[in-house]
């Protein structure tokens, strides 16, 4: 899954400045895109090959108090308008807005599951949570799965196997911020894969590369054909070599 769903509380973040320039050659390797409607309807062409996993809740910015306090803030109807595959939602245990937010995901599960429309959990850490730990992050999948998501988002910690063991639903993993060297960022993919993650959620990683090409099918080769990250590393070496993994424009 190809994160881009930056800009609803970052802004025009680096890199995305011009979303349909940046990813029009991302599209054709991700299995899906997590995104808003705002970016889909206004940046994404029509025929896009991979599917849209829409990021629903919001409310908050990088510049006001906290990011935790979020809210519903599109329809079901809206994604399905959109064709979305799943819907997502963020998530806060152990925040101020814990509460308002775990009642957001249960909202949401109740609407979607009208349409057998998947969810799912972010469980993001905001600015007051600091720590990602493997105890935080299994307490907030569990929670997730137990209040009807799908699928849940989280971070890759030491140990993630037991968090993968007691999820019960599949569990995919962010990427975080831009890592200074692409062996790290294969090597955290890598890992999370092998510890039992059923994919990834890789955004500046990707779109934020000097050859975002050559790392998108890297990720791909981990993910889906059994890549190590040294295999994944030559692939990445050979890519860079041909004309497709020049780096794109932003504007």
């Amino acid at each position: 899954m190809l994160a881009v769903d930056h800009g609803y509380f970052l802004g025009p973040t680096h890199g995305l400045e011009q979303p349909r320039e940046r990813l029009a050659p991302l599209l054709a390797h991700a299995d899906a895109l997590m995104a808003t409607r705002g970016l889909i309807r206004a940046g994404m062409p029509a025929s896009m090959p991979c599917s849209v996993v829409l990021r629903v809740s919001g409310g908050s910015s990088v510049v006001g108090p906290t990011l935790t306090d979020e809210h519903v803030l599109t329809s079901v109807e809206d994604a399905l308008r959109i064709n979305a595959a799943a819907v997502a939602v963020s998530v806060f245990v152990g925040s101020e807005h814990e509460s308002q937010t775990l009642r957001n995901l249960s909202t949401l599960v109740d609407r979607a599951q009208r349409y057998d429309l998947p969810v799912l959990a972010v469980t993001a850490v905001g600015k007051e949570l600091g720590q990602q730990d493997l105890r935080s992050v299994s307490l907030a999948t569990r929670i997730c799965a137990e209040l009807g998501a799908d699928i849940v988002k989280t971070y890759y910690v030491e140990g993630f196997e037991s968090l993968v063991a007691s999820a019960m639903v599949p569990v995919v993993i962010a990427g975080g911020k831009k890592l200074g060297i692409t062996a790290d960022a294969l090597q955290l993919a890598f890992d999370a894969v092998t510890a039992g993650a059923a994919g990834i959620d890789f955004g500046r990683n990707c779109w934020q590369s000097e050859h975002p090409v050559a790392m998108i099918r890297a990720l791909r080769g981990i993910v889906h054909e059994g890549l190590d990250v040294s295999e994944a590393l030559s692939l990445h070496s050979d890519i860079v070599g041909s004309p497709i993994a020049e780096p794109v424009r932003t504007g």
